[in-house]
């Protein structure tokens, strides 16, 4: 057996230190209204040479604020290329739920809650770093309704997973048209997600022959992923939302784990 050359040594060294995660503001557009995503990848990992695992995060109804982005940061050191999409605009974000409401109200039940999704998708793979038959989305609260509702458009993706998100069951036809695998993962005491509303869920997904993963986490209320919801909690004056710090380990597990099946790559 040859020893190891000082070289290559070096040269591996080398390699482990220049490795960064880069982080960009991304602008587009739809349908007239400008919006600004944020681009998170490990440039070692990702290029148009060596295509990487592609990953959508679609934020709370708070908008475009520092958690997904943090979120995708997380997914870039994991080895993906995450793009952070923006449902409401440039530098739109409030920490008032009456205005968040607002703000998210526009898009449920309307083709512009998919379509603008759609839109944010378009650019993580416009950048030329992702494998396209390798691409998820995932999403938090509204963001996590945001990923059913892209995937029971049709869009080109491997999986979703949504976090505490609300619940959309979807048509027939939006079952037919649906190329996701289905990972939920749901507060065991969510008090904004009824029993009746799971129940609906569940029967469309098995009515439309999905593979999904419905799994509850006990003790976990609304926003159970966010460190920051207890401080929001108050400051609003919510009920019902909270941190929990083992659901969100354990979930953030349950979708490394749903990616590397999915994705068909090591954890």
């Amino acid at each position: 057996m040859k020893p190891i050359s000082l070289f290559v040594v070096g040269a591996v060294l080398a390699a482990s230190v220049s490795a960064k995660i880069v982080t960009k503001p991304v602008a587009y557009e739809h349908q007239g209204v400008k919006l600004e995503g944020y681009l998170a990848y490990d440039d070692t990992k990702a290029s148009a040479v060596n295509r990487a695992p592609g990953v959508l995060v679609i934020p709370e109804w708070w908008g475009l604020n520092d958690y997904p982005k943090g979120r995708a940061e997380q997914l870039a050191k994991l080895g993906y290329v995450a793009f952070a999409a923006d449902m409401y605009g440039t530098g739109v974000v409030t920490t008032d739920p009456k205005k968040a409401g607002e703000l998210a109200g526009q898009f449920y039940g309307k083709p512009l809650m998919a379509d603008r999704a759609r839109a944010g998708l378009d650019q993580l793979l416009a950048t030329g770093f992702v494998d396209a038959s390798r691409v998820a989305a995932i999403g938090y609260c509204f963001g996590g309704a945001t990923s059913q509702a892209l995937a029971w458009s049709g869009a080109p993706l491997a999986g979703i997973v949504s976090f505490h998100g609300s619940l959309i069951p979807p048509s027939a036809a939006a079952a037919a048209a649906n190329h996701a695998k289905v990972l939920i993962c749901h507060g065991g005491v969510d008090p904004f997600i009824k029993k009746d509303d799971i129940d609906s869920f569940k029967k469309a997904l098995d009515d439309g022959k999905l593979d999904y993963q419905f799994v509850s986490y006990a003790g976990a209320v609304h926003a159970f992923t966010n460190p920051k919801a207890d401080d929001m909690a108050r400051s609003a004056g919510l009920q019902g939302i909270g941190y929990n710090a083992t659901a969100d380990r354990r979930s953030w597990q349950h979708m490394r784990d749903f990616f590397a099946e999915i994705f068909s790559v090591k954890k």
